[in-house]
């Protein structure tokens, strides 16, 4: 009789193949998903486009990915988690290669939406593998690296972007980095172990429904959506409309050093997986909210400087509290849902994406209308939205 499997712990070779798998699915999927926020005043000036309208490339592919949420999810849980998460990534980057070969706007939007539903197979199974496959001891780390994974992902499909197309068309750029990712997700499949404590279980509309309307009808979970909307909308809007009024005088920047801009990603990197540590210290309630103002303060900093090396500073700064506060929120989302946690995470995961994209488009009108100041001013009622629903929230500790 041979013995049952055991679950994966650190130290083991399989482990770190799986752990290099999801850094890998993480990376791949978040650059493709983000690197066409640098080149959004290509696109405008590719396509004949307004500053609102090019932010259709990164706000519709977002929305795509928040609806795909919704569902691929329990969808992985009829047809198994790799199987997804395998075909998410090879249809992401065949779909990021097709794209670069498009003459027409409305058909390469049609290709960004495709591209945020495969992207979602990997952003709502991969954590779940995690937590059926390796100890329960080690989900923490191993979740932990999967997000450092998306994190250096999103940053580095900037930063690659950025600085490519100083040399080369957003054509090649888009190009080149659907070829890396495609290399990416064959050695995913590869490295990836076939789940071994995957149950299959019936898709079920009814049992997604009943899961919905009881977490909305929970007050502090539907706060705690709320703040992964504003959260979440104000960070893209900054990021989307950054490249254009840096572009300007008295700034003037070359595309090249925009695409630096990303490296204040390193700063989240640093906050996110720290902010556990100092919500058990000062309480998630008090860490929030300071947050939430800190990403105010640095918003209004980068409004009224204009030396592009102290903006950065301000921009490290909304950057660092951005991913503080996300992190409490989202770990607070699944201490708070006493059950069906999936779903709970799903439509946090919903509402933050969502934000993305409402927020990422609308504000290029308040862009075109108001530049740089007008955007700020309307940011800053979202993120003082968010201080006040944040002191509604009930800490454990209070």
């Amino acid at each position: 009789m041979s013995n049952p499997p055991l679950q994966l712990s650190r130290g083991t070779a399989a482990y770190r193949a799986v752990i290099l798998a999801l850094f890998l699915a993480g990376f791949a999927s978040f650059s493709l998903l983000y690197c066409v926020q640098p080149m959004l005043p290509e696109l405008a000036h590719s396509f004949l486009l307004r500053p609102s309208e090019s932010s259709f490339a990164l706000s519709f592919s977002t929305l795509a990915l928040a609806f795909g949420l919704l569902i691929t999810g329990f969808i992985s849980d009829a047809l198994g988690r790799k199987p997804i998460m395998v075909c998410s990534l090879l249809g992401a980057s065949i779909l990021t290669i097709l794209s670069s070969f498009i003459p027409s706007w409305w058909f390469f939007l049609l290709s960004r939406i495709a591209i945020g539903l495969s992207v979602s197979g990997v952003a709502a199974v991969a954590m779940t593998y995690v937590a059926e496959e390796v100890r329960p001891v080690d989900i923490g780390f191993s979740m932990g690296l999967y997000i450092s994974g998306t994190a250096i992902g999103g940053m580095s499909g900037r930063l690659m972007s950025g600085v490519l197309l100083e040399y080369i068309s957003w054509h090649h750029v888009i190009l080149f980095l659907g070829i890396l990712n495609l290399a990416m997700s064959i050695l995913f499949y590869y490295l990836l172990p076939d789940s071994r404590f995957f149950q299959a279980t019936a898709f079920s509309l009814k049992k997604l429904g009943k899961g919905f309307q009881l977490h909305l009808k929970n007050p502090q979970l539907c706060i705690l959506f709320a703040q992964a909307f504003i959260l979440m909308g104000c960070f893209v809007t900054v990021y989307n409309y950054l490249n254009y009024y840096l572009l300007q005088p008295p700034f003037n920047v070359a595309q090249s050093t925009l695409g630096l801009l990303a490296a204040a990603y390193l700063a989240g990197i640093y906050s996110s997986p720290r902010a556990a540590a100092w919500a058990q210290r000062f309480g998630r309630k008090h860490l929030l909210i300071f947050m939430l103002c800190s990403m105010l303060i640095a918003l209004w900093f980068m409004a009224s400087v204009h030396q592009f090396w102290i903006l950065c500073i301000g921009l490290v700064m909304f950057t660092f509290a951005f991913f503080a506060a996300h992190s409490t929120a989202s770990s607070w989302v699944s201490q708070t849902a006493k059950s069906q946690r999936a779903v709970a995470a799903s439509l946090y995961l919903f509402s933050y994406y969502f934000g993305s994209s409402f927020l990422g488009s609308s504000g290029g009108l308040v862009w075109e209308n108001y530049g740089w100041f007008g955007l700020s001013l309307a940011l800053s009622l979202v993120l003082c939205l968010g201080i006040v629903l944040a002191t509604r929230l009930q800490d454990i500790r209070d």
